[in-house]
């Protein structure tokens, strides 16, 4: 059974970085494509990046395109979120998500079958 652990979430500065990962266990990720997610109180859930399962497919969210990059390193089960120049409204939970169905990758969470607990970013002076 796969399991999902986020990490490196907190607090930041506007304009600021954060990177968050999101390390597995109990499978290898070499099987899965992964995307990143969010979703603020009282807002719909966001699908914010995703991978597909070789690297080679990187999709954004029109909100974070530019200022958010996604990666992979199979060798170490995680996959990360660099986030740059953040700003206010990116903070809430950030969750990540596992596909083992899809090659490809997708920003509609409906298509994965796990995800981690989440880790909260807050971006603030």
């Amino acid at each position: 059974q796969l399991q999902l652990v986020e990490s490196g979430g907190g607090l930041a500065q506007p304009g600021g970085s954060l990177r968050l990962s999101c390390a597995a266990s109990g499978s290898t990720l070499d099987y899965y494509a992964i995307g990143w997610f969010r979703q603020a109180p009282g807002k719909e859930r966001e699908g914010v990046s995703c991978i597909s399962r070789g690297g080679g497919v990187t999709k954004y969210a029109d909100s974070v395109k530019g200022r958010f990059t996604i990666s992979r390193d199979n060798a170490k089960n995680t996959v990360y979120l660099q986030m740059d120049s953040l700003k206010p409204e990116d903070t809430t939970v950030y969750y990540c998500a596992a596909d083992r169905r899809n090659f490809d990758c997708s920003r509609y969470g409906g298509v994965y079958d796990y995800w981690g607990q989440g880790t909260q970013v807050t971006v603030s002076s």
